[in-house]
């Protein structure tokens, strides 16, 4: 397989707000709703030229929420732009009884996630918010790598009927999939081929994930690279399968260790596949500030610790 490279970074934030601008020039029905962070979630374009289908609700998120799924009783598709910690910590009761419960058609858009987040420190690096949204019934998450991606899945879920976590965030990062993806709900992409052991990766982590291929490859360890982007559902079958061939694998996550990917991983694998898995996250810990590459660094989550991992769960099998 082609060895991947880039040639740009963005944030994929604008990922999202490019793709919502998109959304709005094709769909009337599409709504925004922004907790006073418009800048920060790239919402700007969308109000811009969509003012009458667009509501700054103030910093109220939890009104926001409940706005959001009253206006789907009208047929609106709302999309509410907040940072992640805003969008799941703050508000879980409102998402739990009036979006989840019902399925109402409101797709959570979250800016900021992770230790990436930065300068900002513990408060808002949230790390708990894929557990918090996997686990409630009828509520899709997702949690792209890159710009094109982020874009791609803007349009994607508006043409899903239910409640979507789409989890994003704000530093720059390599671009590396194509801009005219077609983006698949549920459809996990293999990045890299390889057959000594599987890295399942999500979001940032995924380019780390190739980051780190490049290294094994170079130490004689023959690394498969497969970007689950889509938490839940989860591709089973395409985890059995790379398993399957591989005998072992790696999960790798910006989030904590508990409830996250690598939790869904063990649980797959222990029902259908049991192989031996490391995990790549935030073990039981808040961040604090620092850049992007110095708290991946330190708790644990860049390109070297996922070579390190590999190592180890390769000698493991």
């Amino acid at each position: 397989m082609t060895k991947l490279t880039y040639t740009e970074k963005k944030d994929t934030r604008s990922g999202f707000g490019a793709g919502l601008l998109e959304l709005g020039r094709t769909n009337d029905n599409v709504v925004g709703l922004c907790a006073d962070l418009i800048g920060s979630l790239k919402m700007g374009d969308f109000q811009k030229e969509f003012p009458d289908r667009f509501f700054q609700v103030g910093i109220a998120e939890a009104n926001m929420m409940g706005l959001a799924a009253g206006m789907t009783i009208g047929g609106k598709i709302p999309f509410t732009g907040t940072f992640a910690n805003f969008s799941t910590g703050r508000v879980y009761d409102q998402i739990r009884q009036s979006i989840a419960y019902s399925e109402k058609n409101v797709k959570i858009c979250a800016s900021h996630a992770g230790l990436t987040l930065g300068e900002d420190g513990a408060t808002h690096q949230i790390l708990e918010d894929i557990g918090m949204m996997k686990m409630l019934p009828n509520m899709t998450v997702i949690n792209p790598c890159d710009f094109n991606q982020t874009k791609a899945a803007t349009i994607a879920i508006a043409d899903h009927h239910g409640p979507v976590y789409l989890r994003f965030g704000r530093p720059a990062v390599p671009i590396f999939t194509p801009a005219d993806q077609k983006f698949e709900i549920g459809k996990a992409i293999k990045m890299i081929e390889g057959a000594d052991v599987t890295i399942f990766a999500t979001g940032h982590l995924v380019w780390e994930a190739i980051e780190a291929e490049a290294t094994l490859e170079a130490e004689g360890i023959n690394a498969e690279v497969i970007n689950i982007h889509t938490i839940k559902p989860l591709d089973v079958e395409a985890i059995l399968e790379s398993v399957g061939r591989t005998g072992c694998a790696v999960s790798a996550e910006e989030h904590q260790m508990n409830g996250g990917l690598g939790d869904s991983i063990a649980q797959t694998l222990s029902l259908h596949h049991p192989a031996p898995l490391e995990m790549v996250a935030v073990n039981d810990s808040f961040g604090e500030s620092g850049t992007p590459a110095q708290l991946m660094t330190k708790y644990g989550i860049d390109a070297a610790n996922i070579v390190k991992a590999a190592k180890k769960v390769v000698q493991r099998k």
